[in-house]
């Protein structure tokens, strides 16, 4: 894997794709000495980066810049690409109220996770025909909540969940979510949720005899999905629960829920959406031939928000740790705390743009807080200019999905991460 990445870096001569200090056997790998560039137009053109920079101008960083017509370009994408699949937004990944105004707008539904979100979805006029309930981690007052306001769509993995949504939340629709081991996928998601099909096969008999719908099967397969052959597992096993459903449990399972996954643009190059929706469609078809799911759910939220956010934040501090230090730290104004949390374990590697001239150089990035994990990026390799200086702007793209939604609330006394709609 290093290998394919230094190709890419050299190739392209641009600044932060090469694991120097993570190859197996120890050693290390140089950059040429080249200018500093980065393939701006990767992400966006030149002319809506420059719309960014100009709105900008004068905020205090850090902040989030959220551009909607990106929101709503990703929708449209997806609703071509996969047009059989219906299209449930994971408000978690922003829920920024014009991202779910816009969605709202296009005819999204949504993955609420709890009654806090439902609320806000619910204020900005949305039927509760178009909530699901995604989380299976929930309290049974809470089911009453929904349940309350109409919603009757709930995902479930386990046999005291399913009793509480039976008592909570009578008659209603359920969905069994199945473990799944997230390979491939930059920000797993196995272990937590979902169980083994054995236990789901358990869980649709007792959700009949307790007088809900068993109405389908839900995976996820992983966010920042790499390996679409994950969905071909994943929907194997659940074409398999449907068959035995149907012929041995006489239930008839309507729904197939797809999870989210599909990938944004970060620093690692992926498949295009074309080839992620043209498989999917064949192993639809090897496992249900004629016979498709009645309703096919996505849950975008990734794929639907990150690319459609820039967070500008500025140069604090350079610095080495002594007179041969080889790597600078490069301390910026956001970190971890302040919405880049899925830098952990550098799983989620975002395109850093740092303006200026001069000669590439490798540097540690690190963020603004009083805790020693507040580290971005110190084993995969990020350049800067080395004209950089203290108090310039750097942008970090592709932030629009679980950043601002992940900021802390005010760790060392720093604010959460601001937001704005680009204008």
């Amino acid at each position: 894997m290093a290998s394919s990445h230094l190709w890419f870096a050299r190739s392209q001569r641009i600044p932060a794709a090469i694991a120097r200090r993570g190859l197996s056997d120890g050693r290390s790998v140089e950059l040429e000495e080249t200018a500093y560039r980065f393939p701006l137009e990767n992400y966006m053109s030149r002319e809506k980066f420059e719309r960014i920079k100009a709105f900008g101008k004068g905020k205090e960083t850090p902040f989030l810049v959220i551009d909607l017509d990106v929101v709503k370009a990703n929708y449209e994408a997806l609703r071509n690409k996969l047009p059989y699949a219906k299209i449930y937004y994971a408000v978690k990944a922003n829920p920024r109220d014009e991202v779910v105004t816009a969605l709202r707008d296009l005819g999204s539904c949504f993955d609420v996770a709890s009654r806090y979100e439902l609320d806000q979805i619910l204020a900005l006029g949305i039927q509760p025909e178009r909530i699901s309930y995604g989380n299976t981690i929930k309290k049974e007052r809470d089911i009453a909540y929904f349940y309350e306001k109409g919603v009757r769509l709930y995902s479930t993995d386990s046999p005291s969940d399913l009793d509480k949504i039976s008592r909570a939340a009578p008659g209603s629709r359920v969905f069994f979510r199945l473990l799944t081991e997230g390979l491939g996928a930059d920000w797993p998601l196995s272990k937590k949720f979902g169980c083994h099909p054995d236990l789901a096969r358990q869980l649709i008999k007792l959700a009949a005899r307790l007088g809900l719908e068993p109405y389908g099967i839900s995976f996820h397969p992983g966010s920042q999905q790499r390996d679409v052959g994950q969905w071909s597992t994943a929907i194997t096993q659940a074409g398999m629960l449907f068959r035995w459903a149907r012929e041995e449990a006489n239930v008839q399972l309507k729904m197939l829920n797809m999870g989210g996954g599909f990938p944004a643009d970060y620093v690692e190059p992926t498949d295009r959406l074309d080839q992620y929706a043209e498989d999917i469609s064949r192993f639809l078809d090897n496992n249900f031939k004629d016979q498709w799911p009645e309703e096919i759910i996505i849950e975008p939220g990734r794929s639907m928000a990150g690319n459609a956010g820039t967070i500008v934040a500025e140069i604090v501090n350079i610095a080495k740790k002594s007179v041969h230090e080889r790597y600078p730290w490069v301390f910026v104004d956001i970190g971890k705390f302040g919405g880049l949390i899925e830098t952990l374990d550098e799983a989620i590697k975002y395109p850093i743009y740092f303006e200026g001239t001069g000669l590439a150089r490798e540097v540690i990035i690190a963020g603004p807080t009083c805790d020693s994990m507040d580290i971005l990026y110190e084993k995969w390799t990020y350049t800067m200019p080395e004209g950089a200086r203290i108090g310039d702007r750097v942008y970090v793209l592709t932030t629009g999905a679980y950043t601002q939604s992940y900021s802390s609330i005010c760790f060392n006394g720093f604010p959460p991460l601001a937001s704005y709609i680009l204008k």
